[in-house]
Formats: structure tokens, C-alpha cells, sequence
């Protein structure tokens, strides 16, 4: 009799645990390239784009923040992204990571979301920025549409942290004392 009542309920949570994210604690993330725009680099007052591999994610430690292209993905860690800012760890160790995944946006906003990029380049130019036009990177590490991922790699490329949607107080501070064990 359990048997039949649990098995409606499980066969609801199948599809949801087919869009779970491909990445996994002492691993190394997928690789991919972005080629449709890439990343966002200062050349003189303006911006320019450049190809983008995860391979360049070697030798920092860094927090990666994987988003969707919509207001309500950016806020969802923005108390991470400050507190992250506030701490000022050395740039010469450690680097954020901002991937924009332009095809998840609200439809008819990519211009949006591209000046937005730009701007977020410009306004903290220690960070690397990457505009995902496709989405290869989300696709390829199997991210939540809608959402905003957080990992945290050492120098090495493995990961240490993951999660995706909002992090609590606790979780900041947890990758805040990551970052400063693996500087």
C-alpha cells in the first residue's frame, strides 16, 4: 500500500532530478569555450570581446558565478558578491568569475543584458565577465534556468563549493573561509 502511494510522488521528482548540475565537490567543471561575444575586456573607455575557455580559470582561486541573464538571477547572491568585494582579497590569488548566460534571458531583453555586462566591467574591473550569447557554458555544466550557481575552485581547477539558487549567511561565510584557506 506505501508502495503505491510513494510511487506518484517519485515519479513526480524524476524530470527535476534530470536538471541537476553536472558538477561535483573535488572535480574539475566541464570544459567549454565561449565564442558568441566571450569576455568582456577594457580597451581604452570602452569595451571589447575576446574568446573564453574554462582553462583560464587556472592558477586563482576563484568564485564562479553562473547566471542567468535576468535582474532576478543577479540579485540572487548579490549579498555574496559584496561581501566578496568588502573582503578585498589579493587580486594576485584571487578572481571572480561572472558568466552571463545571455540566451536565458526574458525575451527581447539581450541588449539589455549585454549593456549591463559592459557596465559591470567597467564598475569592477578586477572581475572577469564573460556574456554567454548561447549558453554553452550552462548547457554544458547542466545549470538551473532562472538561477544563479556559486562555485568556489582552487588554483587547480577543483571545485570546493557548489550550489545553485541563493546562499544563506552561513554558506557566505563558508565560502568566504574557503577562498581564504585556498589563497
Amino acid at each position: 500500500m506505501k508502495t503505491k502511494t510513494l510511487l506518484p510522488f517519485f515519479l513526480a521528482l524524476a524530470p527535476g532530478l534530470a536538471l541537476a548540475h553536472n558538477l561535483s565537490v573535488g572535480e574539475s567543471v566541464p570544459a567549454a569555450k565561449v565564442d558568441a561575444y566571450g569576455e568582456i575586456v577594457l580597451q581604452g573607455e570602452g569595451v571589447a570581446y575576446q574568446p573564453w575557455a574554462t582553462q583560464q580559470m587556472l592558477g586563482k582561486v576563484r568564485v564562479i558565478h553562473a547566471i542567468a541573464g535576468r535582474s532576478s538571477s543577479k540579485a540572487m547572491n548579490a549579498p555574496l558578491m559584496t561581501a566578496l568585494t568588502e573582503a578585498k582579497f589579493p587580486e594576485d590569488a584571487y578572481q571572480t568569475t561572472t558568466i552571463i548566460n545571455q540566451d536565458d534571458a526574458v525575451w527581447g531583453t539581450g541588449s539589455f543584458v549585454k549593456s549591463s555586462a559592459q557596465d559591470s566591467k567597467q564598475e569592477f574591473p578586477w572581475s572577469s565577465m564573460v556574456l554567454d550569447e548561447n549558453g554553452v557554458v550552462a548547457n554544458s555544466w547542466a545549470l538551473q534556468e532562472e538561477s544563479s550557481a556559486i562555485i568556489v575552485q582552487d588554483k587547480q581547477g577543483k571545485i570546493l563549493f557548489i550550489k545553485e539558487g541563493p546562499l544563506s549567511t552561513d554558506e557566505i561565510n563558508q565560502v568566504l573561509g574557503l577562498i581564504k584557506q585556498n589563497i
